[in-house]
């Protein structure tokens, strides 16, 4: 798999909440990490937040860019979105859009390989945003089990019974700007294996219709 050049960095932006995360790094040894707790300020200060994590970098150093892409937040989902698909875009790089619910596997700790992790969160009107990841130790990255839908607890709850194989359910907290640094790994695994996405292919899932 290729190595990112250490002169190079990657960001990602993580807005599927009231709270902003930000990671950058170069994968060599130099890594930040921020999050702030914005509420309705965060398009407010998004930008401002941006320019200080990159204050000793500038914006041609970056060689690509992940964003959380949902479920989760209406608003701050489609902020996070647009801004990377704009940076994307103008800067000409890969943009990768990443799985709120898959960077929560990511997350785990103490994962053996093959094994289901089965992530839900709670979404609006009693329904749940669920997926299911499971790290491949033989390609050495996570493969999608069952891609992030909206289902009823008893559907979902079906959808475990019929599984095969043994699984971890995970409850998906509500801080999930802490897990931008998973965003920002599982993007550079697929960078690795130059499974490259364009800012255009990038699109916010929301699962459920804002209203």
């Amino acid at each position: 798999m290729q190595i990112l050049n250490p002169q190079k960095y990657a960001l990602a932006l993580h807005t599927t909440t009231p709270q902003l995360g930000i990671a950058l790094s170069n994968f060599a040894g130099d890594s930040r990490t921020r999050v702030w707790d914005l509420g309705q300020d965060l398009s407010t200060h998004l930008h401002q937040y941006l320019t200080e994590m990159l204050q000793l970098q500038t914006w041609k150093d970056l060689a690509f860019i992940a964003v959380a892409k949902g479920p989760g937040g209406f608003t701050g989902t489609r902020i996070g979105v647009v801004t990377a698909r704009t940076l994307a875009q103008q800067l000409d790089i890969p943009l990768f859009g990443i799985s709120t619910l898959a960077a929560v596997a990511c997350a785990q700790k103490e994962v053996n390989a093959n094994d289901l992790l089965a992530v839900q969160m709670k979404a609006r009107r009693g329904q749940l945003f669920v997926g299911i990841y499971q790290f491949s130790a033989t390609e050495e990255s996570w493969q999608t089990y069952l891609a992030d839908t909206t289902m009823t607890p008893e559907a979902w709850q079906q959808t475990l019974a019929s599984l095969d194989s043994p699984y971890k359910l995970i409850e998906a907290s509500q801080n999930l700007a802490n897990t931008v640094d998973n965003i920002l790994e599982l993007a550079y695994l697929k960078w690795q294996q130059q499974k490259y996405s364009q800012w255009s292919e990038v699109l916010p899932f929301y699962g459920q219709h804002p209203v």
